[in-house]
Protein backbone atom coordinates (compact mmCIF):
# COMPACT_ATOMS: atom_id res chain seq x y z
CA UNK A 1 0.00 0.00 0.00
CA UNK A 2 0.64 3.82 -0.42
CA UNK A 3 1.70 5.65 2.89
CA UNK A 4 0.44 8.92 3.04
CA UNK A 5 2.58 11.99 5.06
CA UNK A 6 1.28 12.55 8.36
CA UNK A 7 -0.65 15.79 9.02
CA UNK A 8 -1.56 16.78 4.92
CA UNK A 9 -4.22 15.45 3.38
CA UNK A 10 -2.53 12.89 2.06
CA UNK A 11 -1.49 11.26 5.76
CA UNK A 12 -2.84 7.68 6.11
CA UNK A 13 -4.44 7.84 9.24
CA UNK A 14 -4.64 4.99 12.19
CA UNK A 15 -7.49 5.50 15.18
CA UNK A 16 -6.58 3.83 18.63
CA UNK A 17 -9.60 2.63 20.78
CA UNK A 18 -7.84 2.58 23.67
CA UNK A 19 -4.86 4.24 24.49
CA UNK A 20 -2.53 2.54 27.34
CA UNK A 21 0.68 1.17 27.38
CA UNK A 22 0.11 -0.99 24.57
CA UNK A 23 -1.48 1.53 22.43
CA UNK A 24 1.95 3.93 23.17
CA UNK A 25 4.42 1.13 22.01
CA UNK A 26 1.86 0.39 19.20
CA UNK A 27 1.37 4.20 18.46
CA UNK A 28 5.48 5.20 18.07
CA UNK A 29 5.46 1.85 15.68
CA UNK A 30 2.97 3.18 13.21
CA UNK A 31 4.76 6.43 13.36
CA UNK A 32 7.93 5.04 12.33
CA UNK A 33 6.38 4.12 8.85
CA UNK A 34 4.85 8.07 8.62
CA UNK A 35 1.03 6.83 9.99
CA UNK A 36 -0.85 9.63 11.52
CA UNK A 37 -2.01 8.15 15.01
CA UNK A 38 -5.32 9.34 16.72
CA UNK A 39 -5.25 7.99 20.39
CA UNK A 40 -8.83 7.42 21.80
CA UNK A 41 -9.88 6.83 25.41
CA UNK A 42 -11.88 7.48 28.44
CA UNK A 43 -10.02 9.32 30.30
CA UNK A 44 -7.30 12.08 29.29
CA UNK A 45 -3.99 12.01 29.11
CA UNK A 46 -3.65 8.21 28.47
CA UNK A 47 -0.12 6.63 27.67
CA UNK A 48 -0.37 6.77 23.86
CA UNK A 49 -2.27 10.18 24.17
CA UNK A 50 1.23 11.99 25.00
CA UNK A 51 2.77 10.56 21.53
CA UNK A 52 -0.13 10.32 19.12
CA UNK A 53 -0.63 13.09 16.80
CA UNK A 54 -3.65 14.38 18.09
CA UNK A 55 -6.23 12.51 20.76
CA UNK A 56 -9.75 12.07 21.84
CA UNK A 57 -11.78 11.26 24.88
CA UNK A 58 -15.16 9.85 24.51
CA UNK A 59 -17.19 6.54 26.24
CA UNK A 60 -16.06 4.41 24.14
CA UNK A 61 -18.99 2.10 24.70
CA UNK A 62 -20.80 4.75 23.12
CA UNK A 63 -22.62 3.77 19.73
CA UNK A 64 -23.07 6.95 18.46
CA UNK A 65 -19.96 8.62 20.03
CA UNK A 66 -17.54 6.63 18.14
CA UNK A 67 -19.46 6.50 14.88
CA UNK A 68 -19.42 10.69 15.20
CA UNK A 69 -15.50 10.49 16.13
CA UNK A 70 -14.83 8.03 12.81
CA UNK A 71 -16.78 10.29 11.08
CA UNK A 72 -15.24 13.41 11.88
CA UNK A 73 -11.10 11.70 11.65
CA UNK A 74 -12.12 9.41 8.67
CA UNK A 75 -9.28 7.03 9.51
CA UNK A 76 -8.19 4.51 7.44
CA UNK A 77 -7.89 1.97 10.25
CA UNK A 78 -9.59 1.84 13.45
CA UNK A 79 -6.89 -0.41 16.04
CA UNK A 80 -8.86 -1.20 18.98
CA UNK A 81 -6.97 -2.21 22.16
CA UNK A 82 -9.37 -3.12 24.76
CA UNK A 83 -12.42 -4.51 25.28
CA UNK A 84 -15.00 -2.07 26.19
CA UNK A 85 -16.22 -0.72 22.69
CA UNK A 86 -19.18 -0.33 20.86
CA UNK A 87 -18.78 -3.51 18.59
CA UNK A 88 -22.21 -2.61 16.70
CA UNK A 89 -20.80 0.77 15.54
CA UNK A 90 -17.44 -0.73 14.35
CA UNK A 91 -19.36 -4.02 12.37
CA UNK A 92 -21.90 -1.00 10.76
CA UNK A 93 -18.79 1.19 9.69
CA UNK A 94 -16.91 -1.81 8.20
CA UNK A 95 -19.93 -2.81 6.35
CA UNK A 96 -20.67 0.75 5.54
CA UNK A 97 -16.81 0.14 3.76
CA UNK A 98 -15.67 3.35 5.61
CA UNK A 99 -12.32 2.28 6.88
CA UNK A 100 -10.22 -1.05 8.09
CA UNK A 101 -11.51 -2.34 11.30
CA UNK A 102 -8.15 -4.38 12.57
CA UNK A 103 -8.40 -7.96 12.28
CA UNK A 104 -12.10 -6.84 11.35
CA UNK A 105 -15.36 -6.25 12.92
CA UNK A 106 -15.98 -9.86 13.91
CA UNK A 107 -12.38 -10.63 15.03
CA UNK A 108 -13.34 -7.87 17.91
CA UNK A 109 -17.26 -9.03 18.25
CA UNK A 110 -16.02 -12.33 18.89
CA UNK A 111 -13.10 -12.08 21.05
CA UNK A 112 -14.15 -9.31 23.45
CA UNK A 113 -16.56 -11.35 24.68
CA UNK A 114 -15.99 -14.40 25.98
CA UNK A 115 -18.81 -16.57 25.34
CA UNK A 116 -18.42 -15.82 21.41
CA UNK A 117 -14.56 -16.96 20.99
CA UNK A 118 -15.39 -19.91 23.34
CA UNK A 119 -18.33 -21.21 21.70
CA UNK A 120 -16.53 -20.41 18.49
CA UNK A 121 -12.97 -23.00 19.92
CA UNK A 122 -14.78 -25.57 21.57
CA UNK A 123 -17.93 -26.23 19.33
CA UNK A 124 -17.53 -25.26 16.03
CA UNK A 125 -13.46 -26.07 15.75
CA UNK A 126 -13.14 -28.56 18.25
CA UNK A 127 -10.05 -27.58 19.95
CA UNK A 128 -10.02 -28.38 23.26
CA UNK A 129 -10.45 -26.26 26.40
CA UNK A 130 -11.35 -26.60 30.12
CA UNK A 131 -14.98 -27.46 30.96
CA UNK A 132 -17.22 -24.92 31.05
CA UNK A 133 -20.23 -23.20 31.02
CA UNK A 134 -21.73 -19.39 30.98
CA UNK A 135 -24.62 -18.33 34.06
CA UNK A 136 -27.00 -15.49 33.99
CA UNK A 137 -27.54 -15.80 37.94
CA UNK A 138 -26.06 -16.84 40.60
CA UNK A 139 -28.51 -20.47 40.67
CA UNK A 140 -27.26 -21.06 37.46
CA UNK A 141 -23.85 -20.86 38.22
CA UNK A 142 -24.04 -22.59 41.03
CA UNK A 143 -26.07 -25.62 39.45
CA UNK A 144 -23.48 -25.62 36.90
CA UNK A 145 -20.40 -25.88 38.94
CA UNK A 146 -22.84 -29.03 40.43
CA UNK A 147 -23.69 -31.00 37.84
CA UNK A 148 -19.84 -31.12 36.42
CA UNK A 149 -17.51 -27.96 36.61
CA UNK A 150 -16.76 -28.92 39.75
CA UNK A 151 -14.35 -27.54 42.48
CA UNK A 152 -11.63 -25.93 42.04
CA UNK A 153 -13.10 -23.82 39.59
CA UNK A 154 -12.57 -20.27 38.19
CA UNK A 155 -15.40 -17.48 37.91
CA UNK A 156 -14.77 -14.51 34.81
CA UNK A 157 -16.64 -11.99 33.72
CA UNK A 158 -17.67 -13.14 30.05
CA UNK A 159 -16.68 -9.45 29.11
CA UNK A 160 -12.91 -7.97 30.95
CA UNK A 161 -8.87 -7.92 30.46
CA UNK A 162 -6.06 -8.04 32.89
CA UNK A 163 -7.34 -10.50 35.27
CA UNK A 164 -10.43 -7.88 36.46
CA UNK A 165 -13.26 -9.59 37.71
CA UNK A 166 -11.44 -13.29 38.05
CA UNK A 167 -11.78 -15.41 41.13
CA UNK A 168 -10.30 -19.69 41.52
CA UNK A 169 -12.82 -20.81 43.44
CA UNK A 170 -12.20 -23.79 46.05
CA UNK A 171 -15.26 -23.95 48.01
CA UNK A 172 -19.02 -23.16 47.97
CA UNK A 173 -18.27 -20.77 50.42
CA UNK A 174 -16.46 -18.57 48.30
CA UNK A 175 -18.68 -19.15 45.60
CA UNK A 176 -21.29 -15.53 46.36
CA UNK A 177 -17.95 -13.39 46.28
CA UNK A 178 -16.98 -14.51 43.04
CA UNK A 179 -20.23 -13.99 41.87
CA UNK A 180 -20.59 -10.62 43.03
CA UNK A 181 -16.92 -9.71 42.17
CA UNK A 182 -17.70 -11.04 38.13
CA UNK A 183 -20.76 -9.02 38.13
CA UNK A 184 -18.75 -5.69 39.53
CA UNK A 185 -15.51 -5.90 37.60
CA UNK A 186 -16.04 -6.94 34.09
CA UNK A 187 -14.90 -4.01 31.15
CA UNK A 188 -19.07 -4.60 30.44
CA UNK A 189 -21.92 -6.14 32.54
CA UNK A 190 -22.89 -8.88 29.79
CA UNK A 191 -25.34 -10.26 32.01
CA UNK A 192 -23.16 -13.50 32.08
CA UNK A 193 -20.46 -14.67 33.61
CA UNK A 194 -18.06 -18.04 32.74
CA UNK A 195 -17.39 -20.63 35.12
CA UNK A 196 -14.42 -22.64 34.25
CA UNK A 197 -12.98 -25.90 35.22
CA UNK A 198 -8.98 -26.04 36.47
CA UNK A 199 -6.80 -27.53 34.36
CA UNK A 200 -3.82 -29.46 35.60
CA UNK A 201 -1.47 -27.74 33.17
CA UNK A 202 2.77 -27.72 33.51
CA UNK A 203 2.42 -24.37 32.34
CA UNK A 204 0.71 -21.42 30.64
CA UNK A 205 2.17 -19.81 27.17
CA UNK A 206 1.54 -16.86 25.29
CA UNK A 207 2.42 -17.88 21.71
CA UNK A 208 2.55 -14.35 19.61
CA UNK A 209 0.66 -14.96 15.86
CA UNK A 210 0.63 -13.03 13.30
CA UNK A 211 -1.33 -12.86 9.99
CA UNK A 212 1.00 -11.04 7.16
CA UNK A 213 1.25 -10.96 3.32
CA UNK A 214 4.29 -12.54 2.45
CA UNK A 215 6.04 -11.10 -0.90
CA UNK A 216 3.60 -12.24 -2.94
CA UNK A 217 1.05 -10.47 -1.52
CA UNK A 218 -0.57 -13.68 -0.01
CA UNK A 219 -1.77 -13.70 3.68
CA UNK A 220 0.75 -16.07 5.57
CA UNK A 221 0.81 -17.03 9.30
CA UNK A 222 3.90 -16.77 11.63
CA UNK A 223 4.70 -17.66 14.90
CA UNK A 224 7.47 -16.12 17.54
CA UNK A 225 9.02 -18.09 20.32
CA UNK A 226 6.54 -18.98 23.00
CA UNK A 227 6.06 -16.54 26.27
CA UNK A 228 6.00 -18.28 29.40
CA UNK A 229 4.59 -16.07 32.07
CA UNK A 230 3.31 -15.57 35.97
CA UNK A 231 0.04 -14.74 36.59
CA UNK A 232 -1.10 -13.50 39.86
CA UNK A 233 -4.79 -12.83 40.19
CA UNK A 234 -5.32 -13.16 36.66
CA UNK A 235 -3.10 -10.41 36.19
CA UNK A 236 -0.07 -11.05 34.18
CA UNK A 237 3.79 -10.13 36.38
CA UNK A 238 6.62 -11.60 34.55
CA UNK A 239 6.76 -13.23 31.35
CA UNK A 240 10.00 -14.85 29.69
CA UNK A 241 10.68 -16.14 25.95
CA UNK A 242 11.62 -18.58 24.98
CA UNK A 243 9.87 -21.37 27.29
CA UNK A 244 11.19 -24.10 26.94
CA UNK A 245 8.46 -27.45 25.83
CA UNK A 246 8.25 -30.07 23.93
CA UNK A 247 8.48 -30.29 20.38
CA UNK A 248 5.30 -32.13 20.19
CA UNK A 249 3.25 -29.69 22.40
CA UNK A 250 4.57 -26.61 20.14
CA UNK A 251 3.55 -28.49 16.75
CA UNK A 252 0.47 -28.63 18.16
CA UNK A 253 0.14 -25.01 19.88
CA UNK A 254 0.57 -23.41 16.35
CA UNK A 255 -1.55 -25.43 14.47
CA UNK A 256 -4.31 -24.62 17.41
CA UNK A 257 -3.38 -20.90 17.19
CA UNK A 258 -3.47 -21.00 13.06
CA UNK A 259 -7.05 -22.77 13.11
CA UNK A 260 -8.29 -20.02 15.23
CA UNK A 261 -6.51 -16.67 13.64
CA UNK A 262 -7.35 -18.41 10.53
CA UNK A 263 -10.82 -18.65 11.35
CA UNK A 264 -11.08 -14.82 12.95
CA UNK A 265 -9.09 -13.84 9.49
CA UNK A 266 -8.20 -10.12 8.77
CA UNK A 267 -4.12 -8.82 9.15
CA UNK A 268 -2.39 -8.24 12.58
CA UNK A 269 -0.98 -9.79 15.52
CA UNK A 270 -3.01 -11.79 17.89
CA UNK A 271 -1.84 -13.03 21.83
CA UNK A 272 -2.93 -17.11 22.00
CA UNK A 273 -2.65 -17.87 25.00
CA UNK A 274 -2.73 -21.99 25.79
CA UNK A 275 -2.39 -24.46 28.59
CA UNK A 276 0.41 -26.85 28.37
CA UNK A 277 0.80 -30.51 29.93
CA UNK A 278 3.77 -32.44 28.63
CA UNK A 279 2.60 -33.09 24.59
CA UNK A 280 -1.24 -31.94 25.36
CA UNK A 281 -2.14 -28.37 24.55
CA UNK A 282 -5.82 -26.87 25.44
CA UNK A 283 -6.78 -23.50 24.19
CA UNK A 284 -7.77 -20.65 26.81
CA UNK A 285 -8.03 -16.99 25.40
CA UNK A 286 -6.93 -14.92 22.01
CA UNK A 287 -6.52 -11.07 21.70
CA UNK A 288 -6.97 -9.87 18.30
CA UNK A 289 -3.66 -7.24 19.40
CA UNK A 290 -0.34 -7.02 21.29
CA UNK A 291 -0.32 -8.97 24.16
CA UNK A 292 0.58 -7.35 27.57
CA UNK A 293 3.04 -10.47 28.07
CA UNK A 294 4.03 -9.91 24.95
CA UNK A 295 6.19 -6.98 25.93
CA UNK A 296 8.97 -9.23 26.64
CA UNK A 297 9.36 -8.83 22.87
CA UNK A 298 10.92 -5.73 23.38
CA UNK A 299 14.54 -7.09 24.51
CA UNK A 300 14.01 -10.44 22.78
CA UNK A 301 13.33 -9.76 18.81
CA UNK A 302 14.26 -7.36 16.06
CA UNK A 303 10.73 -6.41 15.70
CA UNK A 304 8.86 -6.80 18.60
CA UNK A 305 5.15 -7.40 18.95
CA UNK A 306 4.23 -3.83 18.07
CA UNK A 307 6.42 -3.57 15.02
CA UNK A 308 4.71 -6.53 13.79
CA UNK A 309 1.40 -5.43 14.38
CA UNK A 310 1.72 -2.34 12.54
CA UNK A 311 3.78 -3.86 10.07
CA UNK A 312 1.10 -6.33 9.24
CA UNK A 313 -1.87 -4.24 9.55
CA UNK A 314 0.32 -2.06 6.83
CA UNK A 315 0.89 -5.32 4.32
CA UNK A 316 4.47 -5.48 4.99
CA UNK A 317 6.97 -8.41 5.48
CA UNK A 318 7.36 -9.41 8.96
CA UNK A 319 10.01 -11.32 11.22
CA UNK A 320 9.62 -13.23 13.93
CA UNK A 321 12.61 -14.53 14.56
CA UNK A 322 14.13 -14.97 18.34
CA UNK A 323 17.83 -12.91 18.55
CA UNK A 324 18.13 -12.91 22.14
CA UNK A 325 16.91 -15.00 25.65
CA UNK A 326 14.97 -12.06 27.80
CA UNK A 327 12.40 -11.51 30.44
CA UNK A 328 10.38 -8.55 31.57
CA UNK A 329 8.54 -7.81 35.53
CA UNK A 330 5.65 -5.67 35.73
CA UNK A 331 6.42 -2.47 38.40
CA UNK A 332 2.76 -1.96 39.93
CA UNK A 333 1.72 1.11 41.32
CA UNK A 334 1.42 0.44 45.07
CA UNK A 335 -0.42 3.53 46.28
CA UNK A 336 -3.14 5.08 44.95
CA UNK A 337 -1.94 8.59 43.83
CA UNK A 338 -2.10 11.02 41.25
CA UNK A 339 0.94 12.64 39.66
CA UNK A 340 3.10 10.41 41.04
CA UNK A 341 7.19 10.40 41.00
CA UNK A 342 9.70 7.37 40.46
CA UNK A 343 13.01 6.88 42.14
CA UNK A 344 15.56 4.53 41.47
CA UNK A 345 15.50 4.40 37.73
CA UNK A 346 19.56 4.85 37.90
CA UNK A 347 19.65 1.55 39.87
CA UNK A 348 17.44 -0.14 38.45
CA UNK A 349 19.43 0.34 34.42
CA UNK A 350 22.41 -0.43 36.55
CA UNK A 351 21.30 -3.84 36.30
CA UNK A 352 23.14 -6.00 33.55
CA UNK A 353 21.47 -5.35 30.12
CA UNK A 354 18.14 -4.69 31.43
CA UNK A 355 16.03 -1.84 30.40
CA UNK A 356 12.54 -0.15 31.67
CA UNK A 357 9.99 1.59 30.44
CA UNK A 358 7.73 3.85 32.55
CA UNK A 359 3.94 4.09 31.32
CA UNK A 360 3.33 7.89 32.02
CA UNK A 361 -0.39 6.93 33.32
CA UNK A 362 -1.55 9.72 34.98
CA UNK A 363 -2.77 8.14 38.03
CA UNK A 364 -1.38 5.07 39.87
CA UNK A 365 -3.45 2.38 42.17
CA UNK A 366 -2.10 -0.59 44.13
CA UNK A 367 -2.16 -3.19 41.49
CA UNK A 368 -1.95 -0.76 38.65
CA UNK A 369 0.62 -1.46 35.86
CA UNK A 370 2.86 1.57 35.72
CA UNK A 371 5.86 0.33 34.19
CA UNK A 372 7.74 -3.16 32.62
CA UNK A 373 11.38 -3.94 33.79
CA UNK A 374 13.21 -5.75 30.93
CA UNK A 375 16.32 -8.31 30.50
CA UNK A 376 18.50 -9.87 28.19
CA UNK A 377 20.40 -12.71 29.55
CA UNK A 378 22.35 -15.73 28.53
CA UNK A 379 19.38 -18.14 30.15
CA UNK A 380 15.53 -17.45 31.19
CA UNK A 381 16.29 -17.68 34.47
CA UNK A 382 19.29 -15.27 34.79
CA UNK A 383 16.95 -12.96 32.76
CA UNK A 384 13.95 -13.68 35.19
CA UNK A 385 16.25 -12.92 37.86
CA UNK A 386 17.21 -9.39 36.60
CA UNK A 387 14.21 -8.68 35.35
CA UNK A 388 12.80 -9.04 38.69
CA UNK A 389 15.37 -7.05 40.03
CA UNK A 390 15.56 -3.53 37.57
CA UNK A 391 11.65 -3.78 38.62
CA UNK A 392 12.03 -4.07 42.31
CA UNK A 393 14.49 -0.71 42.34
CA UNK A 394 11.86 1.45 41.40
CA UNK A 395 10.06 3.16 43.48
CA UNK A 396 7.36 5.26 43.32
CA UNK A 397 6.14 8.27 45.58
CA UNK A 398 3.36 10.77 46.04
CA UNK A 399 4.43 13.73 44.48
CA UNK A 400 5.07 16.86 47.29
Amino acid sequence: MNIGTALTNSATKALLLGSGELGKELTIALQRYGVEVIAVDRYPDAPAQHVAHRSHVIDMTDSEAVKKLIALEQPDFIIPEIEAIATAALAEIEAEGLCTVVPNARAIQLTMNREGIRTLVSEQLNIPTSRYAFAQSFAELNAAIDNGIGYPCFIKPTMSSSGKGQSMVKSPDQLQAAWDYAKASGRVDTGKVIVEAKIDFDFEITLLTVRAKNAQGEIETYFCDPIGHVQEHGDYRESWQPQAMTAAALALSQDIAKKVTTEIGGLGLFGVELFIQGDKVWFSEVSPRPHDTGMVTMVTQAQNEFELHARAILGLPVNTQLQKIGASAVILGGIDATGVVYEGLAQALAVPDSEVRLFGKPEAFVNRRMGVALASAPNVNEARANAVKAASLIVIKPSE
